[in-house]
């Protein structure tokens, strides 16, 4: 990989840092210019309210995908309310937590790594929600735990040949952050815009280094292959922030 991205330090502490979710199979960083001054976002974004919830919800976009690839969650499901509906996204809350506590149950009690969101109707008054897990779940036990309506659920088995379980989850990890960016736009309520299980957050490996290629090749070192997939804050024109860069595998 060429290093276009080597920079003079400014200061004795200064340099790179980059994350590393070897779950996940990605790491991210951006240059410092001092470890007493570090960099948290896109400059100029508080000021500006509808920038400050796109960078919130490209933040949420990426706790998302990192949740569902260190986790494998590649079924997504569906699931409705009959008649009455519900319109209180308070009651939906409880009645989402219920279902996934009767899941859990219904499947031997082990600890459940899940994701959910929640999508309005076209009448931007009823609720219905999307959800991801990780394993095979029957439908039945899915109706059973719900009991409110209609449940759907499906394996993303229609990715290219060679398609790993990170693939298919950053595939299910796309469609749910669909919706957490249209939460961002619609609801200013403050609530999260999407749940996760308790207890299963993506561990993470900070690498330090005085070059972009020092931090990546520790990356690299730790997961034993080199990513698939690179992004570099230089080859984007317009980019306004501290340099950056982002991998996968």
């Amino acid at each position: 990989m060429h290093d276009s991205s080597t920079r003079t330090l400014i200061r004795p502490d200064a340099g790179w840092t980059l994350s590393l979710y070897p779950d996940a199979g990605e790491a991210g960083g951006s240059f410092v210019p001092s470890a007493r001054r570090t960099y948290t976002g896109v400059r100029g974004a508080a000021a500006d309210p509808d920038r400050a919830r796109a960078e919130a919800a490209r933040r949420a976009r990426g706790k998302v995908r990192r949740y569902c690839a260190a986790h494998g969650l590649n079924r997504l499901g569906t699931l409705t309310y009959a008649p009455p509906f519900c319109t209180d996204p308070d009651q939906l809350r409880e009645d989402v937590g219920l279902f996934f506590r009767n899941l859990r149950a219904a499947l031997g009690g082990k600890p459940l790594p899940y994701l959910w969101v929640a999508e309005r109707h076209a009448d931007a008054e009823r609720f219905h929600v999307h959800f991801a897990v990780g394993q095979y779940v029957r439908r039945s036990l899915i109706e059973t735990a719900w009991g409110h309506g209609f449940v759907h659920i499906k394996l993303l088995g229609d990715l290219p040949v060679g398609s790993t379980t990170w693939d298919e989850a950053r595939a299910a990890a796309r469609y749910l952050s669909k919706y957490v960016g249209k939460n961002f736009e619609d609801d200013q309520s403050g609530r999260h815009r999407y749940e996760v299980a308790q207890g299963f957050t993506p561990r993470r490996i900070r690498f330090t280094g005085r070059t972009m290629i020092e931090v990546l090749d520790q990356a690299v070192d730790h997961i034993g292959r080199a990513p698939s997939m690179y992004w570099n804050s230089e080859d984007v024109e317009d980019w306004r922030g501290a340099p950056a860069v982002w991998v996968a595998w």
